[in-house]
C-alpha cells in the first residue's frame, strides 16, 4: 500500500508543479495528443479515472470544479482525493473488479492504471505549455519494459498512437514516448 501512495504522491507532485506552471494564456495550447489542448490534459485524468474507480469499487472521488472553469482546482481536488484514497489503511483490503482486467488490488489498479497515466501525461503537459519535459528515466525504463512486450494489445486498444521511429541509441525517455506514439 505504502509503495503506491508514496509512488503516486512523487508522480502527482510533478504533474502538479506543471499544472501549476502553465500560464494563464497557454491553456488553449495544443498538446501532443492528436486534437488536444493542454486543458484536455488535465481534463483526461480528471474524467476517466473517477468512472473507472466507480465501475470497478463502486468508489466516489471528490469532485472539484470544471477543468474549463479552474484547471488548476480540477487537479488539486482530483489528485488530493486520490491521494487520500491510497492513504488510507482501509484501501488494502479493496479489489478492483473490471471486465478486461479482471479483479485486482485497488492499490495495485491505481498504481498501474492511473498513476503511471499521469507519469506519461506529464509530459504532454510540459510539451504544450513549454515547462521543463523531463522524465524520470527509471520510471520510463520501468514502463516501457511492461509495455514492450504488450505492443499489439496496447495498440489494438486505441490508447496509444502509432509508434514513432526513434534512434536505437535514443535515451530511454525517448524510447518511450516514442513507443506510446508521441514525437519527442
Amino acid at each position: 500500500m505504502t509503495n503506491a501512495a508514496d509512488e503516486h504522491r512523487t508522480i502527482a507532485r510533478g504533474f502538479t508543479d506543471r499544472v501549476r506552471g502553465v500560464p494563464d494564456d497557454a491553456w488553449d495550447n495544443p498538446a501532443p495528443v492528436d486534437g488536444w489542448a493542454a486543458r484536455d490534459v488535465v481534463r483526461h485524468l480528471v474524467e476517466w479515472f473517477p468512472a473507472f474507480l466507480k465501475g470497478g469499487t463502486d468508489i466516489d472521488l471528490p469532485a472539484g470544479p470544471s477543468v474549463d472553469d479552474d484547471p488548476v482546482a480540477a487537479w488539486t481536488v482530483h489528485s488530493d482525493g486520490v491521494q487520500a484514497l491510497l492513504d488510507d489503511e482501509t484501501t488494502a483490503g479493496k479489489v478492483l473488479v473490471n471486465e478486461h482486467i479482471g479483479e485486482v488490488p485497488l492499490d495495485q489498479a491505481v498504481d498501474r492504471f492511473y498513476t503511471s497515466d499521469v507519469f506519461m501525461h506529464t509530459w504532454d503537459l510540459a510539451r504544450a505549455t513549454g515547462q521543463d519535459e523531463t522524465l524520470d528515466a527509471s520510471k520510463c525504463a520501468v514502463l516501457l519494459e511492461g509495455m514492450l512486450p504488450m505492443d499489439e494489445v496496447l495498440r489494438a486498444s486505441g490508447q496509444y498512437g502509432p509508434r514513432v521511429v526513434v534512434a536505437d541509441d535514443a535515451d530511454v525517455q525517448t524510447q518511450m514516448l516514442a513507443f506510446i506514439g508521441r514525437t519527442p
